[in-house]
């Protein structure tokens, strides 16, 4: 819970972003067809703010996977219980085992890229966004 209170503003400004770049008129434009706020949301706001939310799913879980301090921080480091990659890359930097480290590290990156290079991949074979 802490991790995604603190990964909330990489989400939050995309998002805040997208809704404001739609502007007034295509609101309007729902609303002088009687469409209900519920409605306008749905149909108008979220298909136009879609790039936005998608920018903010790659921002967040980019800044969530290699997120460290507050796993330990509020996890705490308990053996068999709290066990996360970043964490496990510090323990085995304390322990002074780097090629443990370094192989834990270079999974985590090609996880992220390989997450990542998906997600472009279906974006650019998707026609609606942005």
């Amino acid at each position: 819970m802490a991790s995604v209170l603190y990964s909330m503003p990489f989400v939050v400004q995309p998002l805040q972003t997208a809704f404001l770049s739609i502007g007034n008129q295509p609101l309007e434009a729902a609303a002088t067809l009687r469409a209900s706020p519920l409605d306008t949301f749905f149909s108008v706001v979220i298909p136009q703010a879609k790039a936005g939310f998608l920018t903010a799913i790659i921002l967040g879980f980019a800044h969530t996977v290699g997120e460290f301090g507050v796993v330990l921080m509020v996890g705490g480091n308990i053996p068999d219980k709290t066990r996360v990659v970043s964490v496990q890359i510090y323990n085995h930097v304390e322990a002074l085992e780097y090629t443990q480290a370094h192989w834990l590290a270079g999974g985590l990156l090609a996880f992220s890229f390989t997450v990542l290079l998906l997600l472009y991949t279906v974006l650019k074979t998707t026609p609606h966004v942005k």
